[in-house]
């Protein structure tokens, strides 16, 4: 293991998660994120679109208040998990800097809609079958995260249910984003986009952006009014390097389990060993006192260190030898008479 070393940045690409109800704004507010992102880099966009989002975005619309011209990115028309996740890992980082996947939500349910597996009793996917249903959708997050391209993961909004311990009863706790739970605490900076109505007939509408996590701090608890490149993205690129962390949780899992094997291997030689040693000890002594002074060493922390079964058998071996001891097993008349 590497072990503690001085901290450094290693962050060259910023990570963005973006989530509200629909009409908030989300896909436009990532196309124009994207597209300025891009334009810094000299590099293209590749845009994950599940619901077909992007069609008018990518046409020169002359009656469109705000960024009339066409935006200028490659699209992948798909809600299928799998061919994203290939997709994204055979982006070519020397032509695409940025990728955006809207919607993260339709990615997740198909995650949930691929499981072919049995059912409980009211029709609800057991809990030990929800590892094999994330992990191709945490691949597609590691690969996202991990990517030296920036990222925009974009996604509905729930709302968040709690119980009141009042009344018993159901009542709305907050919102978040409708996804797998992890996925909104995975990038580094979240936006709650909402739509804020007009007061007046005729005017438009307005967007309002609401920063509910950023690990820089620079935009933390700020609210951005129809949200620009220029006041979300170009304050964090100076903080940007050039090397990008990865994650690698197969990586970790594969370390933690041959860890973890190693550790089980090791405690079942030593519990042998234990129950050699102690099995040996018990059948050579003489008298209860010997066997009692054995007895004391047995001690609890001494069985946490053993496996099960090793010290079921040292158990019925001490209280086999103690009944030895004692006398409970008295000749019996056929023995008695055999000898004779």
């Amino acid at each position: 293991m590497a072990g503690f070393r001085k901290a450094k940045a290693e962050q060259a690409a910023l990570k963005i998660g973006i989530y509200g109800p629909p009409g908030s704004g989300k896909t436009f507010t990532s196309l124009l994120l994207a597209e300025g992102l891009a334009a810094k880099d000299g590099k293209r966009v590749a845009y994950v679109d599940t619901e077909r989002g992007t069609d008018f975005y990518c046409q020169a619309v002359p009656n469109r208040a705000v960024h009339p011209e066409a935006f200028d990115f490659d699209a992948l028309y798909s809600r299928s998990l799998t061919e994203v996740l290939s997709s994204v890992r055979w982006l070519k980082p020397d032509e695409y800097s940025v990728v955006v996947l809207d919607s993260v939500s339709h990615i997740w349910e198909a995650a949930i809609a691929a499981y072919g597996g049995r059912t409980t009793s009211i029709g609800s996917i057991p809990m030990h079958a929800w590892g094999k249903i994330k992990k191709p959708y945490k691949d597609l997050m590691a690969a996202l995260l991990s990517s030296p391209m920036h990222v925009i993961i974009c996604g509905r909004q729930k709302t968040i249910y709690e119980t009141d311990e009042e009344t018993d009863e159901l009542k709305a706790a907050g919102v978040t984003m409708r996804a797998e739970g992890e996925t909104p605490y995975e990038p580094h900076i979240l936006i709650r986009m909402e739509a804020i109505r007009p007061k007046k007939s005729g005017e438009l509408a307005q967007i309002a952006a609401y920063a509910e996590k950023d690990r820089t701090g620079v935009l933390s608890g700020r609210t951005f009014i129809n949200p620009t490149f220029e006041a979300l993205c170009r304050p964090l690129l100076g903080l940007l390097g050039g090397t990008q962390a990865s994650v690698d949780p197969e990586g970790a899992a594969a370390h933690d389990a041959e860890t973890l094997a190693a550790q089980d291997r090791e405690r079942v030689e030593q519990s042998q060993a234990n129950l050699r040693t102690l099995s040996a000890q018990i059948e050579l002594v003489a008298d209860m006192a010997a066997l009692k002074e054995i007895g004391k060493r047995i001690t609890p922390q001494l069985k946490a260190q053993m496996v099960t079964a090793d010290v079921a058998t040292l158990r019925d071996r001490y209280h086999v030898r103690e009944s030895e001891l004692k006398g409970a097993r008295p000749p019996t008349v056929e023995t008695q008479e055999s000898d004779q």
